[in-house]
């Protein structure tokens, strides 16, 4: 017997559909559009073909952001997801302090990126900041603002304090579903805590872990506030990843051909990353489902 497809759920999803057209769509056919005209000014445009997208795959400066973009992200996900891993295998299981750590665990997740990064940049200083005068006080050289190596640590750190807890908490969901007839089975087996972490934990957190992936490293890639708001790209252009360039090509230089160009290619890498990383989650699923 054939049931009739009701229509009517179309109704209830027309309004996301609008509202995504006018927030995403519509704005991207705006920098398409952008992007293969040129103009001097006066509203007046003529076409220019893909003459802006040669001139961003040929500049020297791109790539140096995207090498910069690449390596901070990497960097990220080595430090971030070993390190949520460890810390939801060690957060209680069961109790009062389960709701106190998970509460404890959310509240960097709560603070606005730019209040993120002004914290951080006030941390960071010497004369007033914790860190800063910390450093300098048992001897260390340190200084943000004029030294490549320490921006990236303090950076780094800064992402690490913010984020790692939402790697934490998708590990502990994952850590939650587990049954516990596979933690007594380990127990009659005799398993030592390594192969309980490497055939029970692992397997059943790698769904989360995918996820997890995905979205530090989509949002690393896309990082703008907080180093703009810490080191504004620098010192020199030391920090300066593709979303602080885009932004001074864009605004600082008025050159809204060459940054929608821009643009469209930094949008176009982070589907293509986020396409393999949801392929690869599909696959780890269909493993798990057989």
């Amino acid at each position: 017997m054939n049931k009739t497809d009701n229509q009517k759920a179309w109704f209830l999803v027309l309004p996301v559909l609008v509202l995504v057209a006018f927030s995403a769509i519509i704005p991207l056919m705006t920098v398409v559009n952008y992007s293969v005209q040129d103009t001097f000014g006066n509203n007046v445009f003529f076409p220019a073909g893909l003459e802006w997208f040669r001139e961003t795959l040929q500049s020297d400066r791109m790539w140096a952001s995207f090498g910069r973009q690449l390596m901070f992200s990497g960097i990220i996900l080595l430090i971030q997801i070993p390190l949520g891993v460890y810390i939801a295998l060690n957060m209680p299981k069961k109790g009062f302090w389960v709701s106190f750590c998970l509460v404890v665990m959310s509240l960097p997740l709560l603070i606005p990126w730019n209040v993120v990064g002004t914290i951080w940049q006030i941390f960071g200083r010497v004369d007033i900041g914790l860190l800063g005068y910390t450093l300098d006080a048992v001897g260390i050289d340190y200084n943000y603002t004029q030294d490549a190596f320490d921006a990236w640590f303090t950076l780094i750190l800064m992402d690490v304090w913010h984020w790692t807890s939402l790697v934490a908490l998708l590990a502990y969901a994952g850590l939650q579903s587990i049954p516990d007839a596979y933690y007594q089975a380990a127990k009659i087996d005799q398993a030592s805590r390594w192969s309980v972490f490497r055939y029970i934990e692992l397997p059943k957190m790698m769904g989360v872990l995918m996820i997890a992936i995905l979205l530090r490293f989509m949002d690393s890639f896309m990082i703008y506030t907080e180093p703009f708001v810490v080191t504004g790209g620098g010192p020199g252009s030391s920090t300066n990843f593709l979303s602080i360039d885009l932004v001074k090509i864009a605004l600082g230089q008025l050159d809204l051909g060459p940054a929608a160009a821009y643009s469209i290619m930094y949008f176009l890498v982070i589907l293509l990353i986020s396409w393999v990383f949801f392929t690869v989650m599909t696959n780890i699923d269909k493993k798990d489902g057989v």
